[in-house]
């Protein structure tokens, strides 16, 4: 099993990476895993309480639940995934994902870098670098079409929380990654050279630097 962990910035352009190198090699070869799911559950807080909640720091998932299910995959065991719910800021309580072991699975996230555990687990690490404007812009119309966030709430979360948790601990992991990706799923060139080295791998030629 081939483990492919891809960081960046909110609204960097990580699913869009995923999802290219997907379709590349093929949905039957490749199971996806979202760190989204893996948030904290705080269902027992009040509404008010888990709108509050730092959702940009490294401390908000709950890496320790991911790591063992990327673990259990590793054995060939299927896992079942939980599913956030970010208009509740809480996980489903009816809803799970099963993840299936594969030859590669694709963990993308937010925080996947930043982890020195989690990191541990990736054999390929690639982070997406996508300029701020561009990013923030995506983040804007995302939190108001698929979240149904208020323009006020993104400004003030923006500043508060994802801008520093971004400069502090996001762009700093990018030094862990192998292969750094700009403008996300606008790169061609980027997403075809992590396919082609994702297949080089699985064939075991992992002689990179020498061709």
């Amino acid at each position: 099993m081939l483990i492919i962990g891809i960081a960046g910035g909110t609204g960097s352009g990580k699913s869009t990476v995923a999802r290219s190198v997907i379709d590349r090699l093929g949905t039957d070869k490749v199971t996806f895993i979202s760190q989204d799911n893996y948030y904290k559950d705080h269902s027992h807080l009040s509404m008010d309480e888990r709108a509050s909640i730092n959702y940009d720091h490294p401390f908000a998932f709950d890496n320790e639940l991911l790591i063992k299910h990327l673990m259990l995959l590793k054995e060939g065991q299927s896992v079942n995934a939980p599913v956030y719910d970010f208009t509740v800021h809480a996980r489903s309580t009816t809803e799970t994902v099963e993840l299936k072991p594969n030859n590669i699975v694709i963990l993308e996230g937010l925080h996947v870098l930043s982890d020195e555990k989690l990191r541990e687990q990736l054999d390929i690490k690639v982070f997406v670098d996508t300029d701020p404007d561009v990013r923030i812009l995506r983040r804007v119309l995302r939190d108001i079409e698929e979240r149904g966030r208020t323009i006020q709430s993104i400004h003030q979360q923006y500043l508060a929380t994802v801008k520093p948790m971004h400069e502090a601990f996001i762009e700093p992991s990018k030094k862990y990654a192998d292969l750094i990706i700009p403008e996300g799923g606008h790169n061609e060139v980027g997403i075809q050279l992590l396919a082609i080295l994702t297949e080089k791998y699985l064939t075991g030629d992992r002689k990179w630097s020498d061709d």
